[in-house]
């Protein structure tokens, strides 16, 4: 159960790494978007800072959650992360991308509850 464990997190890590450095090299293709969703991304555009942020986050949550020793705290980091992408979720897309949303959500709290004892110490 470790391995799978392990390895899910590798791949949740490796995910958000990939996801972050796009947002800086946009080297992925982007899909095709409706006008609400063009005028979110007109308005992240014209708030210079906050891909750059967001970018950054995703990747160093995205190497902290690589590494068993630090995926306590790369927990902690992500989680602003995915709170967005359900918020985004919910607000333009359909079911797929809070499927997809769920098993990320999954792996983050299995990692929580996992380690609860190390959060426990945090709030004392």
């Amino acid at each position: 159960m470790n391995i799978i464990k392990n390895i899910l997190c590798v791949l949740f890590g490796l995910l958000f790494v990939n996801a972050g450095l796009d947002k800086i090299f946009h080297y992925m293709p982007v899909p095709p978007m409706d006008m609400d969703m063009q005028k979110v991304f007109q308005a992240f555009i014209t708030i210079k800072w906050l891909m750059p942020l967001v970018a950054i986050i995703e990747i160093l949550g995205g190497l902290l959650f690589l590494l068993p020793k630090t995926r306590t705290l790369g927990a902690l980091v992500i989680f602003p992360i995915l709170i967005g992408i359900f918020t985004h979720n919910m607000i333009f897309y359909s079911q797929m991308g809070l499927i997809i949303w769920a098993v990320l959500f999954i792996i983050w709290l299995w990692v929580i509850f996992e380690n609860w004892g190390k959060y426990k110490k945090l709030m004392e």
